[in-house]
């Protein structure tokens, strides 16, 4: 049976292609497991369509969002519905009764941004799990989602008034806090069907009220099992409320009617540092008096990982300790206190804890930037810990792995401390070790553990624990889950934590709403063993020669972690995406452009790394290797922009693993025509500088079409025009040549030396203001061209006789006005050319913005300077030197800074290529085409080319640019120098467009 022709009959948007079925086998938990088919309905009644053929044909249908599940409940052999590509959309919001209805597919932020934009930013929707810029309603519906303000907002059952459903047999039902409806009144078999499910839940309520009574509802976050608490009377029969939380076993829930609830104001975060989880725990029954909106807890572990992979200023500003508490107070917490205000309610709590006597240090954090910043740490937990790194720190132990499986018990808050404490123990006598985080005010733990999922020993090891885990919980009255559910990863151990008769009261509410279980089968009631179906269970030892160094990924590994030099390099890298999904995020760093750009799961990183992860398989769908069209195909529209090396918690380098790919994959293959026009091109910059006027003219004329087709480029793309030989004359060779008396060496790249000499010329100038001898490198090349489109020999090549040239035994900077060249320099080069002197060269690269500082901190003054500027981050430094270099930069200038946030969507070669010009321009308009149109007169800064580039293309075809045009982005150190100009002379070549 083909099940995705069977739906595309009935006129259902469904893929059963090898790459999309790896894209949709994993969520985020330890689980693989590869669907039939993937549909992406357009509408509610499309779903019904889809779900009723599935119950004729006897074909399981599992409901996804965001994928971010970590219990293995967005996974399964069947048909995967994904509503979050259509079903997206705010319905309504209605101020009156402070409450919105909309699609499940919608991301909370998005969601929760439509709802203050409504009201004037009164009101907004609060569950805010740290996924919550990814995940979506219905996910969060499906697990009773609560996040890190639950202490004062509680779960998401605590906001649904009412959900409209699709049943397992396709009727289109509306489930509200009093009942059960046919969503359309006048479908009589609907309201039949509706009418007999709430008289069988009636009965199942009636037959089971001791239970209900005293086995459910009993600590803040009890989230396992079916909520059937709110079916009994005096809850006044609350069908809607009962299925949240259900992971989509008993319906379908297409979009819901949720309260909205005022927002916070006053804001103040406490960061409290204390010795230990268990102590930070002891402090939560002082601190729930105060009101607090948030108390939620980390540990050293995941602060240094956050330092060691994003530099020490992520988190500055926490306090001394080895483990904390993040506390927000706001204006109703001083409300509570009876307080002035909230600084007073902070200080007043703070005495509070030192009389305590637990508590550390502290630090009061009201910078808004600040506050957010450290709250990532918190929010990119997951991440974080799943592969923590610091060699400098011994607490860490080097870098080892750590998974979900028992990440998610919850006890009575008065409780965490002492379950913490044998937890603790627990993991002492499994010789394993565990990373802590979690809601801490409502006694929600999050404990990523070093299983070793990868042999059956490992595995075994597992299962044992878990199943002590949920024991010492269940001793504690405490939830095998407090947040993500019970799906595959605790479904199996409900029983130790339910009567018989509990147990036997969720199967029948299962078979109520599902008879045939076809309902995402396997979580809740009939799960699987927690080992079966684990994604690394089938991987095979073998080796995957790399062109680039990789590393291990081990270091003195603490106990339990898994020993990682069995583990081949590539394998464990592409291993490294765990499905948090922060590369589909729509706000909030820079990754992933391209899914930004079209929504689809293949262009996102987490969708490119499933589909490699399937390629080291025994057995996928996705069985040629290197040689493999589905690989290609997800890695297509990748943009190599890095981002995802910084942004992505566990730190996934797509750009250098497609670089890779494509080394292999067209290894004595015929390349695409870019790979040679593009690739190739510091090769013959050179000689066509020496006929630049008549290429510049011919580029102007209609034989750039032409031009354009024969090296795979875009004919609508706007084309540089080379530098003429008198222009590289007048500034290249005035530069002063390298020596042994240089103190800073200029390293002028392909693309600055080919299109903009003038660069180089004003980057000596600033560099050498303050007395210090520059001199000029403009021999060597990066090789960031092969490098992008995979030709990594040639690239080594290239890159071992630039580390010859430049490891001359000094340590003295070497500054690249070019990011992107800078990047390949500083982390390519290393990687490619595992050498000593590769090493030694990297260790000295700079940006030129990076550099800067030194010039203020030796007494530099700059030139008059414009009040405000746009600046285009390059993404490369953006990754490599820092996400606020150029800002940082520009601010200590005394210049305000507008942040064209994103990539440009030309990166290099990519916005030239043939097929991504689409692309190209949908990954400019989310920021540096608003932020052009925002003031076109503003000076633009773009330190990198290919960004000066995507400026002058759009002041060229965007109709919001009119009165921009000429416009030009400028390099900082143009910026700098007193023939700064931010529009072209008469004399400058104009740039043509074919």
């Amino acid at each position: 049976m083909d099940i995705r022709n069977e739906l595309a009959d009935l006129g259902i948007d469904a893929d059963a292609s090898p790459r999309r079925l790896a894209e949709y086998s994993y969520d985020a938990s330890n689980y693989r497991i590869p669907p039939l088919a993937v549909a992406f309905p357009r509408s509610a009644r499309e779903v019904a369509t889809i779900v009723a053929r599935c119950h004729d044909l006897g074909v399981p249908v599992i409901v996804r969002g965001g994928g971010t599940s970590m219990a293995g409940n967005a996974i399964g052999d069947g048909v995967v519905i994904d509503l979050s590509r259509h079903l997206d959309r705010v319905l309504s919001i209605d101020t009156e009764t402070s409450s919105a209805v909309a699609g499940s597919g919608i991301v909370l932020t998005t969601l929760a941004a439509h709802a203050r934009e409504a009201t004037d930013g009164r009101l907004t929707f609060a569950p805010d799990p740290s996924s919550a810029s990814r995940a979506t309603l219905g996910g969060a519906i499906g697990n009773d989602a609560c996040g890190n303000h639950s202490v004062r907002y509680g779960r998401t059952s605590d906001h649904v008034i009412e959900l409209h459903l699709v049943t397992a047999d396709g009727h289109l039902l509306t489930a509200t806090r009093d009942g059960l409806y046919a969503t359309d009144p006048g479908g009589r078999d609907a309201a039949a069907r509706a009418a007999g499910i709430a008289d069988e839940l009636r009965g199942l309520a009636s037959d089971n009220l001791a239970i209900l009574r005293t086995e459910l509802e009993t600590i803040p976050r009890q989230v396992s099992g079916y909520h059937l608490a709110r079916l009994l009377p005096e809850n006044g029969f609350d069908v809607a409320r009962a299925l949240v939380g259900s992971e989509g076993t008993c319906a379908i829930v297409v979009s819901a009617k949720v309260r909205l609830v005022p927002v916070a104001t006053s804001q103040l975060l406490l960061c409290v540092g204390y010795h230990s989880p268990a102590d930070a725990a002891r402090d939560v029954p002082a601190i729930l008096p105060f009101a607090p909106s948030a108390i939620e807890g980390i540990d050293q572990k995941i602060v240094a990982t956050m330092a060691a992979r994003r530099g020490r200023d992520t988190v500055a500003g926490l306090p001394e300790g080895s483990a904390w508490l993040f506390i927000d107070v706001d204006s109703e917490s001083a409300e509570a206190q009876r307080e002035i205000d909230v600084p007073a309610t902070a200080e007043r709590l703070l005495d509070h804890l030192r009389g305590e006597g637990r508590m550390i240090d502290a630090t009061v954090v009201d910078d808004p930037v600040r506050r957010k910043a450290l709250w990532r740490v918190r929010e990119d937990g997951a991440g974080l810990s799943s592969r923590l790194a610091d060699p400098d720190d011994e607490s860490v132990g080097g870098n080892y792995e750590s998974w979900p499986g028992w990440e998610d018990a919850a006890v009575a808050p008065e409780r965490l401390a002492d379950y913490l404490d044998d937890f603790a123990e627990l993991l002492d006598r499994h010789r394993l070790t565990g990373v802590m985080y979690g809601h801490f005010g409502a006694g929600c733990m999050h404990v990523r553990i070093t299983f070793d999922l990868r042999t059956a020993e490992g595995r075994a090891v597992m299962e044992h624990f878990c199943t002590d885990a949920a024991e010492l919980v269940v001793r504690h009255g405490g939830s095998l889950s407090g947040e993500h559910g019970d799906g595959r990863a605790r479904s199996a151990f409900l029983p130790i934590m339910y009567s018989p008769g509990m147990m036997a009261a969720f199967a029948r509410f299962k078979a109520i709403w599902d008879p045939a279980g076809t309902l995402n089968p396997g979580s809740i009631v009939d799960p699987p063993s927690i080992t079966a179906d684990l994604a690394l269970a089938d991987v095979p030892r073998r080796t995957w020669p790399t062109a680039f160094d990789l590393g291990h990924g081990h270091g003195d590994a603490p106990q339990g972690a898994t020993e990682l030099p069995l583990i081949d390099p590539f394998v464990h890298a592409v291993q490294g995406c765990i499905g948090v999904g922060r590369c589909r995020a729509d706000t909030g760093g820079v990754m992933c452009p391209s899914y930004r750009a079209t929504r689809d799961e293949k262009d996102s990183t987490r969708g490119r790394a499933r589909v490699l992860q399937d390629m080291v398989r025994t057995a996928s769908s996705v069985d040629e290797g290197w040689r493999s069209p589905e690989v290609a195909e997800a890695l297509e529209l990748c943009l190599s922009c890095k981002a995802c090396s910084t942004d992505c918690p566990t730190g996934v380098d797509m750009a250098t693993y497609k670089s890779e790919f494509f080394h292999h994959h067209y290894r004595r293959r015929l390349r695409p025509l870019s790979h040679y026009s593009l690739g190739w091109m510091p090769a013959w910059l050179s000689a066509a500088g020496a006929f630049a006027p008549l290429i510049n003219r011919a580029m102007s004329s209609k034989l750039s079409a032409l031009a354009a087709l024969a090296g795979g480029i875009d004919p609508r793309r706007t084309m540089p025009a080379f530098s003429t030989r008198r222009s590289r004359k007048t500034h290249l060779d005035a530069l002063t040549p390298v020596s042994p008396t240089s103190q800073i060496v200029l390293f002028v790249d392909s693309f600055t030396r080919a299109f903009r000499p003038q660069v180089a010329t004003a980057a000596a100038e600033v560099l050498g203001a303050t007395g210090e001898q520059v001199g000029c490198s403009a021999e060597n090349c990066c090789g960031l061209t092969w490098i992008s489109t995979g030709q990594l020999g040639k690239a080594r090549r290239v890159l071992r006789r630039t580390a010859a040239n430049l490891d001359d035994g000094t340590d003295r900077p070497i500054v690249v006005p070019e990011p992107s060249c800078a990047a390949a320099l500083a982390k390519d080069l290393p990687e490619l050319v595992a050498t000593d002197s590769a090493r030694r060269v990297a260790a000295r690269v700079r940006s030129f913005a990076s550099h800067l500082p030194t010039l203020l901190d030796a007494g530099w003054q700059p030139p008059p300077l414009p009040d405000e500027v746009t600046l285009q981050t390059h993404c490369h430094e953006y990754a490599v030197f820092g996400a606020r270099t150029g800002t940082a930069a520009l601010e200590a200038l005394g210049v305000t800074v507008h942040s064209a946030d994103g990539c440009c969507g030309v990166a290099g070669n990519f916005g030239f290529e043939k097929g991504h010009y689409e692309v190209s321009m949908a990954v400019a308009e989310n920021g540096l085409a608003p932020a052009l149109r925002d003031d076109p007169q503003r000076t633009v800064i773009t330190d990198g080319f290919s960004c000066a580039m995507a400026v002058e293309h759009l002041a060229t075809v965007d109709d919001g640019l009119a009165d921009a045009r000429g416009v030009r982005g400028v390099h900082l150190a143009e910026l700098l120098t007193d023939t700064t100009s931010h529009r072209p002379t008469p004399e400058e070549p104009r740039r043509a467009r074919s």
